[in-house]
């Protein structure tokens, strides 16, 4: 936690909540957080989805 973060209780409230919609409902996939200087800049979400073999057996 920066100093800054720690002035700014809401802000790491604000963070958290992201970080927890970015994880909801999430199968498979990845959820990326960039910190700079000690503080979250960014949080990406990347999903995944799974298809069904279609391939008829050999």
């Amino acid at each position: 936690m920066s100093v800054s973060a720690a002035a700014h209780p809401l802000a790491n409230d604000v963070v958290l909540e992201r970080i927890q919609a970015a994880l909801h409902g999430l199968r498979y996939g990845a959820v990326e957080i960039t910190v700079h200087n000690g503080q979250v800049v960014v949080i990406e979400r990347r999903e995944k989805f799974r298809l069904p073999d279609t391939r008829p057996p050999r």
